[in-house]
């Protein structure tokens, strides 16, 4: 049983997912953020649903901004580490359209896998109006960065590829309504792949598709940690 610091006793057992008192809070605060919504959720309902005191709470976090703040960060952050690889290392896949086409393909992949497998549905936040105050702009930062890669990847895509489709900005988009998907209860074991295949579609390589498959597994197996719908790269 994780602690939450000296005279900061729990009112019972651990209730949440989590291997510290902060993973524990993290995982309530998702799941009411998203079930109830964040202005309908007390910090006083966060602690109860882990099992502490308020005070408590307030030992790890001293507002519901800096939870949210953390929680969003968390969308983002494991996707824009793997796209930052794949986009400065370019030889990695090597060159001509189906390298090109495989680092998009799997940072689509990977990005698309983090969003349907993580425990909440937590993009879901995204456009919150909160979510566009100044202690939130490190989280819309690392999601410009991460929307500009995507980008750069498919104007290099573009410039190989049989297509006058703004493949970057279609990718991100096509990715993040995997959130409202998911949100539906749309979501399969296949949409992060069936989403990056698309992508493929529109670039007009259903042709190299299994060749671009290929590479861009190796890319995830090379920068990434692997989601279960990623293995199947």
């Amino acid at each position: 049983m994780s602690t939450v610091g000296p005279g900061r006793p729990r009112k019972q057992q651990a209730l949440r997912r989590g291997a510290t008192a902060r993973d524990e809070i993290l995982d309530a605060a998702a799941e009411l953020f998203t079930g109830q919504g964040f202005a309908n959720t007390s910090t006083r309902a966060i602690a109860d649903a882990v099992g502490i005191r308020q005070s408590s709470l307030y030992h790890h976090f001293s507002t519901k901004d800096e939870i949210l703040g953390e929680l969003l960060g968390g969308t983002v952050s494991t996707s824009l580490a793997f796209a930052r690889a794949v986009h400065g290392h370019p030889g990695e896949a090597g060159r001509g359209p189906v390298a090109a086409a495989a680092r998009l393909h799997a940072v689509v992949l990977f990005d698309g896998s983090q969003l349907c497998s993580s425990r909440w549905n937590l993009g879901v936040l995204y456009h919150l109006p909160e979510a566009r105050a100044e202690i939130f702009q490190p989280f819309m930062e690392a999601r410009k960065e991460l929307r500009t890669i995507y980008g750069d990847l498919g104007r290099e895509l573009t410039a190989v590829a049989d297509s006058d489709v703004n493949l970057g900005e279609t990718a991100f988009r096509l990715v993040e309504s995997l959130i409202n998907l998911r949100a539906d209860g749309l979501i399969s074991s296949d949409s992060a792949a069936t989403t990056a295949d698309t992508v493929m579609f529109l670039a007009g390589l259903r042709h190299e598709l299994p060749a671009v498959r290929v590479t861009g597994g190796e890319l995830i197996r090379r920068f990434g940690e692997p989601t279960p719908a990623a293995k199947s790269a």
